[in-house]
């Protein structure tokens, strides 16, 4: 059977659970003899002979488990109990690790069903969940205000994260190890809220949850769980989680994408106003153009609806380029533009000089590159650090740098309009148009109602003040002729007048004398 040839890490975390940890490590032994199968016990500095009855245990009943015993030197609390073991599983390559608490609370015969789905690729992670069966929780004897406090908390982190978990605080869960790996658990919480953060960190990184009702079990057993600490705790990073979407906050534990991956601000922005849509309206059909940064094909795709050639640059090789007449690999910050700017009607710099060292090298070389005298427009756009949002931040003493939005990780340089026109009037372009674009609400809460509204909010605050209200930065420039061009034109236009100098002479020396 496939499921045996699997490796399955049984993690009990235990503290001052004397009473109960010999029966549940028993019934864990008789439940899952069928699997490939070691039992890991980690006593987190109890304070009674927790350990002590594990090794008796051992001692008197040979186990037909490897068990594995470890003991904290110092507490590490229930999150950081996890995270050791968890560190257990990677290390030993393990397949799937399932958590079960030492105190009794979590039935360890419901570990075969709770395999199932692991063992099978069905999900990279399994939860129990008590909430699944109406009213068997109060039934079985869940106080009433933990009950309606659970149901209460879990719809409200549902609604914050998206999801549509039936709880988010049961401790009996079962892991995916490869999935596990992907995750930056060990930056997570040592206290209770953990169980919230590695959900929030499967959510984020679009691994399968998959939930399986479980009994309910409230007996005599010990428990350390603060509860109203523990609610606002569990609130506090589903919230911390949300606001990092809206590069508002940003924390590590919660960077768990690739940059191009699941990342609102890089989706396509063609249904409102956006440095997309402007771009497209000011490009004429037809037309040739550069763009710079197109590995999501997003604007391209759209010029080729408007007939126009376009020619893509960027860093990183794409895998589809069947929408370019041309694609050229080039990182901006080694080299010269790459190709000669002249030939282009338009080129396009949509959120690409932020992540450069020196956008002025990069405005100085495509107006230098630019050997014939075609009528070439720059379109240009860039986060506007001075936005309400980061300025109210910068007040509270918060200069949060995030995955994406103004303060991206990525971003090696921020503007303001009044610096953006600088760098474009310095590097000899004529700025022609300057607009505040609004904030992308439609993607952070949704194109629906609260969306269209707060984006028409925004956009009637740009007109009293874009440079407090406008999320974006959006210009169309040309560049000014060189000295060397203009020095190329007047040795032209010197040849040309000394040749119709040369005319008119001729021509009048030939006339008859009257």
């Amino acid at each position: 059977m496939e499921n045996t040839r699997k490796r399955v890490l049984i993690f009990v975390v235990a503290y001052n659970a004397e009473r109960t940890i010999e029966n549940v490590v028993r019934r864990i032994i008789s439940t899952i003899a069928e699997y490939e199968t070691e039992v890991l016990i980690i006593d987190d500095s109890s304070i009674d002979r927790t350990f002590g009855k594990i090794s008796d245990l051992r001692k008197k009943e040979r186990t037909s488990l490897p068990l594995t015993m470890l003991y904290n030197p110092q507490p590490q609390g229930y999150g950081g109990n996890q995270k050791i073991g968890f560190h257990y599983a990677i290390q030993k390559k393990f397949d799937v690790i399932a958590l079960v608490h030492g105190n009794g609370q979590y039935a360890p015969e419901c570990l075969p069903d709770l395999l199932r789905p692991v063992l099978t690729g069905e999900a990279d992670a399994v939860f129990g969940s008590r909430m699944m069966r109406g009213f068997d929780a109060i039934r079985a004897r869940m106080p009433l205000y933990k009950y309606v406090g659970n149901r209460v908390l879990t719809a409200i982190q549902n609604r914050v994260l998206h999801s549509s978990l039936t709880e988010f605080h049961c401790g009996y869960r079962l892991y995916s190890v490869k999935a596990l790996a992907r995750l930056p658990f060990d930056r997570n919480t040592d206290d209770f809220h953990f169980d919230t953060e590695i959900i929030i960190q499967l959510l984020r990184a679009g691994l399968r949850i998959k939930e399986l009702p479980i009994p309910t079990y409230y007996g005599d057993e010990i428990r350390y769980v603060k509860g109203i600490n523990y609610a606002f705790q569990a609130l506090r990073s589903s919230l911390l989680s949300r606001a990092q979407d809206y590069g508002i906050l940003y924390q590590r534990k919660f960077d768990v994408t690739q940059p191009w991956e699941n990342n609102p601000l890089y989706r396509p922005k063609s249904t409102f106003e956006s440095p997309h849509t402007l771009a497209l309206q000011r490009v004429r059909p037809g037309a040739k153009v550069a763009d710079i940064g197109c590995a999501s094909g997003y604007v391209s795709h759209a010029l080729n609806e408007k007939r126009c050639t376009v020619t893509g640059v960027d860093r990183f090789p794409i895998a589809d380029a069947t929408h370019l007449l041309e694609f050229i690999q080039s990182d901006l910050d080694q080299g010269d533009f790459p190709v000669d700017a002249g030939i282009f009607d338009y080129i396009l710099l949509l959120d690409i000089v932020e992540h450069l060292r020196s956008p002025e090298r990069l405005l100085d070389s495509i107006r230098h590159s630019r050997t014939k005298g075609s009528d070439l427009k720059v379109i240009f756009s860039t986060g506007n650090v001075a936005f309400i949002v980061t300025r109210m931040a910068l007040f509270f003493g918060w200069f949060n740098y995030g995955a994406r939005g103004i303060l991206d990780l990525t971003h090696s340089r921020l503007f303001t309009f009044s610096t953006a026109r600088k760098l474009f009037e310095q590097s000899g372009y004529r700025i022609e148009e300057v607009r505040g674009i609004p904030a992308p609400f439609p993607l952070v809460v949704g194109d629906n109602v609260l969306g269209r509204f707060l984006l028409a909010a925004n956009k009637l605050l740009i007109r009293f003040s874009k440079r407090l209200f406008a999320y974006q930065i959006f210009m169309v420039c040309s560049p000014l002729p060189t000295l060397q061009w203009l020095l190329e034109k007047a040795h032209e236009a010197s040849r040309e007048k000394l040749r119709a100098e040369a005319c008119a002479t001729t021509v009048g020396s030939e006339e008859p004398v009257a």
